[in-house]
């Protein structure tokens, strides 16, 4: 094996920004393993690097099942021998719901996709980055501008957003010994499906509803290049990429 392939990893990875991000590290020249629950649309990503003469590879995992994600880092081992980076990037948007509208089993639901999913992906990559040689990898958050600031009625993915930021950070911390840098990127509203209803407009601290901007998925997925692509000895620790006249800084 070459000492100078790389190999990342994409959790999230068969659709929006995963999708994106991992089309990206591939015309970069990193080995993609593809994450996620759903084979078919990971295949279409898988497909799209191919035709592009990238490499990629689907390894089916849902982030919210311990052993589900063990399965899918171990396959990961086995094929590309190291992982160089980690893009942890699965999660779910929770929509706007009242405090007094949540069910305990919504709150869970969202508490494990964006939180429990980060910690475990993050552990088996560590633990990965830990013992291979040479040592070290990257591992970059998906974060969100909900973890600087809410949006109305947001309280479950607002606090589980704010907790990748500690995840972040402690993986920074800790990560010193054996060479593994950890990162996080703040996105604000990059269009993909997920985000079409903000053109029609969404939700303001003010009350009001009204249009945001988007930015092209492809702007995220290149700035996630730029910092995977960072010597080890170098790491940014946050990133904020977002819509230039999105409100969120400053008020409304």
């Amino acid at each position: 094996m070459s000492a100078s392939k790389k190999f990342a990893a994409v959790t999230g990875a068969g659709s929006g920004i995963g999708r994106a991000t991992a089309i990206a590290l591939a015309a970069a020249g990193f080995t993609v393993a593809l994450i996620g629950r759903r084979e078919e649309p990971l295949l279409e990503t898988r497909e799209t690097i191919s035709v592009a003469g990238g490499e990629a590879h689907v390894s089916g995992a849902d982030v919210t099942n311990e052993s589900s994600v063990e399965s899918a880092f171990s396959r990961i081992a086995e094929r590309f021998g190291r992982l160089d980076v980690l893009f942890n990037n699965a999660g779910r948007n929770a929509g706007a719901v009242p405090l007094d509208d949540y069910t305990l089993d919504f709150w869970n639901d969202v508490v494990a996709t964006n939180l429990t999913g980060v910690f475990l992906c993050a552990r088996a990559a560590w633990r990965l980055m830990k013992q291979q040689t040479p040592q070290g990898g990257r591992i970059i958050n998906n974060g969100s501008i909900s973890a600087h600031s809410p949006r109305p009625n947001t309280i479950a993915y607002t606090a589980t957003k704010h907790a990748v930021t500690g995840i972040t950070r402690s993986l920074a911390l800790d990560g010193r010994p054996y060479n593994i840098a950890c990162s996080q990127i703040d996105i604000g509203n990059a269009a993909t499906p997920l985000t079409e209803r903000m053109t029609l407009g969404v939700l303001q601290a003010d009350g009001s509803m009204a249009p945001e901007a988007r930015i092209d998925v492809t702007h995220v997925a290149n700035a996630i290049v730029q910092m995977a692509s960072l010597p080890l000895e170098a790491n940014v620790l946050n990133m904020t990429i977002m819509a230039t006249a999105m409100p969120f800084v400053g008020r409304g």
